[in-house]
């Protein structure tokens, strides 16, 4: 089947969508496609003719310099110092640090000079030296394809588990937990919960860099459906659902991404340690030891402390009407009176106070009473602008039929 091509609006009517519609989930072939193949094209690689040069490569040793690279190839230490000072401008080539990738490209006649020093700074950028006069260094980046992907699974045993299951990228639960974090408590997925989704991932040289983004997903949880669209209107991308409310809220729901709650807020619960019945105005969520707390929602650290039963905590004011306190941290990242940002890292798990292991106990205040944050509910933030509306409603409808259009594959 040839590829049918389409503009999708949801990702700022810019990017080209691949919806190759292969019902055995393979991509066509140029043959099955009807396309002729086209002549081999000369190899070019970090802006050069490779295939003209003789080449030799390495990795960055500890320690080493350009000096120590370069003295091997032929260059002479004033001839090295030249080029460092010819380039210090674009590029100090004291940054170089050990672990990363060069290669030196060498001309192929009688000379047989180095002519290029490459040393790749990043997985996309690198810096192209000219060793011959006049010297002189480029930075460039190497090409990046986004590709877009389908994924259609249920839940058997965890988010994570069942994407690697499906051969699925296991960073895509992040991204998804990134998209629902304000209307799923991940801790609390149930076997046979579903889920339906769209993302597109960077590749350069073929190998996948950085998070997948979601652009579209249709989760069904506990019975619910709950989709959630990418759109831009004007103010940075924000996920909606299909009447265009926000899934963005005052409060995430909780403060450890997959965890567990080891234990919820009950006003009649038997004490492990002090062994007697005492109401528990949190909910706990079990976690590693170490994992980071993240504040629910933007606000004041209020305490940043330590009592023999909460162990280390932090209390953090909201606004005139919401506190939350985060307590038996193995260690806290934020002081009192710092302001906090939503998702931000004020801490990490462990068992300090009166704990049996490591946890935390989430407690939310409402007007100076506590309350369980798991039953109340919080209204979202900026919905769809009233005069983006129709756009937003053409994007979803357009959205969808590339969902449809793509087969279920894992990249």
């Amino acid at each position: 089947m040839i590829p049918r091509l389409f503009t999708c609006q949801i990702l700022g009517c810019a990017a080209i969508l691949f919806a190759l519609g292969c019902g055995n989930g393979t991509n066509p072939t140029a043959e099955s496609a009807g396309i002729l193949a086209s002549p081999v094209e000369p190899l070019v690689r970090f802006g050069l003719l490779w295939e003209t040069f003789d080449v030799d490569s390495g990795v960055v040793a500890p320690g080493q310099s350009l000096s120590h690279i370069l003295l091997p190839a032929g260059m002479s230490p004033g001839q090295i110092t030249l080029l460092a000072q010819a380039t210090e401008d674009e590029y100090d080539v004291r940054n170089m640090r050990s672990g990363k990738p060069w290669w030196i490209a060498y001309d192929r006649d009688s000379t047989a000079k180095a002519s290029h020093f490459i040393y790749q700074r990043n997985a996309r950028e690198y810096a192209r030296f000219d060793l011959q006069k006049p010297y002189a260094v480029t930075l460039e980046s190497l090409p990046a394809d986004t590709l877009i992907h389908r994924t259609i699974g249920t839940i058997e045993n965890s988010l994570y588990v069942d994407l690697e299951r499906l051969g699925a990228p296991t960073l895509l639960a992040l991204a998804m937990a990134n998209v629902y974090a304000w209307t799923v408590d991940f801790s609390r997925l149930q076997k046979g919960d579903g889920f339906d989704v769209m993302y597109e991932r960077t590749y350069v040289n073929g190998e996948p860099m950085g998070m997948p983004r979601v652009i579209a997903c249709h989760f069904q949880h506990r019975g619910r459906e709950l989709p959630a669209f990418r759109y831009d209107q004007g103010e940075g991308y924000d996920y909606f659902d299909a009447s265009g409310q926000s899934l963005r809220k005052a409060f995430l729901k909780a403060p450890v991404e997959f965890s567990r709650i080891s234990s919820r807020y009950n006003l009649k619960r038997f004490h492990p340690i002090l062994q007697k019945t005492k109401a528990h105005y949190g909910t706990d969520y079990a976690a590693p030891q170490g994992t980071p707390i993240i504040s629910v929602g933007d606000g004041v650290v209020s305490k940043s402390s330590y009592t023999k039963g909460n162990g280390k905590y932090v209390k953090i004011r909201h606004n005139n009407t919401y506190e939350t306190q985060y307590l038996h941290m193995s260690r806290r990242a934020v002081a009192a009176g710092e302001r906090v940002k939503q998702g931000q890292v004020i801490g990490y798990v462990g068992s300090t106070g009166l704990a049996t292991g490591p946890h935390v106990c989430f407690r939310f205040w409402k007007n100076g009473k506590q309350v369980d944050h798991l039953r109340e509910e919080f209204p979202p933030s900026t919905p769809i602008k009233d005069d983006q509306m129709d756009a937003f409603q053409a994007a979803i409808q357009e959205i969808n039929e590339a969902i449809t259009g793509l087969s279920s594959v894992a990249k």
